[in-house]
């Protein structure tokens, strides 16, 4: 007969650490699909998506976007895109 009566016990919980929040949803104007992206407050890209889906229009709701990202900071972000479609670009700066 075994020693071992029911379940183990369940280990201690660790808690992890969480990622920084995107501050910045910046939106290029390019011929065709539109793109999406997240970025932190130091401009480091986090995510990509479809600019068309309903998330998108959730996170700009009562927000206005800006014109244009066209600063130097935004040179690593925007790294592949020509300057007109840096100025035409739409950066929103999210409430978190």
């Amino acid at each position: 007969m075994s020693q071992v009566f029911g379940n183990e016990v369940p280990g201690r919980h660790v808690q992890p650490l969480h990622r920084e929040a995107a501050r910045y949803l910046e939106i290029p104007s390019s011929g065709g699909n539109s793109v999406a992206r997240l970025l932190l407050d130091s401009k480091v890209q986090v995510a990509e998506f479809d600019a068309s889906t309903a998330e998108t229009a959730s996170m700009t709701a009562g927000l206005t976007a800006t014109k244009g990202a066209t600063g130097s900071e935004w040179d690593l972000a925007l790294a592949g895109h020509s300057a007109d479609e840096r100025e035409e670009a739409a950066v929103y700066k999210l409430d978190i």
